[in-house]
């Protein structure tokens, strides 16, 4: 979004409300939040009742973006500084909010972005398999083996997306579980010479190799673009100074989130997902 359009929706308190609650109904007709039925009424209070199951709500009833009370203003600044990749300390100094409100308003939008999977389905074509390590407070061996790190397992669709995944070992039963459930059978799938990619080739793809001890590429079997990914991943994560084991999953996934729409308009983008209604609730 550009800037006279942002400072523009945040003129005013209604404004910003306004551009939400565009949002929320997708330029559709107002439905329960509930039961889904579209046999609603307006009542005092820009609320709305359902004729069918008597549920009375307003425009955000049930979405993410209600899950914290500030104002809309506020809503939209956090979401813009988060865009630009600010820490929760700093978007907190930046909106006038205390640093846990913030921090509670961030974490809404990660959960959003996860739960909203826009790319779930097989990927397929030539994928890329690799696995990386995160995070450990010392120093010391590196890669496969590295004592405090956490162990993330990533595939990559070429001239598509990244999906990555926590996983608790790097064993063929964890790391060949997950390839069948993302990627259809009949892909190129390309590794370098890890032993738990052995048994790739009896699940139904052609499976090939690259030796790293002897070079990074041979024609177009490599595995660049997930590499191209850990680096980009660990570049933005180290500016948190530490992210906790628990918290680091939703990092990763904004990571992805972040990777895979690289080319669109973000702010939109997370606006839309913060809107959307928590799945729980449908």
């Amino acid at each position: 979004m550009k800037l006279e359009s942002f400072e523009f929706i945040t003129k005013t308190e209604n404004r910003a409300r306004l551009f939400l609650r565009k949002s929320c109904w997708k330029n559709g007709p107002v439905f329960c939040t509930r039961c889904r039925s579209r046999k609603i009424y307006r009542i005092t209070g820009k609320r709305y009742r359902c004729k069918r199951c008597g549920y009375t709500f307003h425009d955000f009833t049930n979405r993410w973006i209600n899950r914290l009370r500030i104002s809309h203003k506020k809503w939209l600044w956090i979401i813009k500084l988060f865009e630009l990749e600010l820490s929760a300390r700093k978007i907190a100094d930046q909106v006038g909010l205390s640093y846990p409100t913030v921090l509670k308003a961030v974490t809404i939008i990660r959960l959003a972005i996860i739960t909203d999977r826009d790319s779930d389905g097989f990927l397929s074509g030539e994928i890329e398999l690799d696995e990386s390590y995160f995070g450990g407070k010392r120093k010391g061996k590196r890669g496969r083996g590295a004592a405090g790190k956490v162990p993330v397992f990533g595939i990559y669709e070429r001239n598509g997306t990244v999906r990555v995944e926590v996983v608790k070992n790097v064993t063929a039963e964890s790391l060949l579980g997950m390839t069948v459930k993302t990627v259809r059978r009949g892909s190129i799938v390309y590794t370098d010479k890890f032993r738990s990619y052995d048994a790739l080739m009896f699940c139904g793809y052609r499976h090939l190799r690259i030796d790293h001890k002897k070079r990074f590429s041979s024609g177009k079997v490599y595995i660049n673009g997930l590499e191209g990914f850990w680096s980009y991943a660990k570049e933005r994560i180290i500016k948190f100074h530490g992210v906790s084991k628990e918290k680091f999953p939703l990092y990763l996934k904004e990571m992805e989130f972040r990777y895979n729409n690289r080319h669109k308009n973000l702010f939109d983008l997370i606006v839309q997902k913060t809107c959307n209604l928590v799945p729980d609730l449908l």
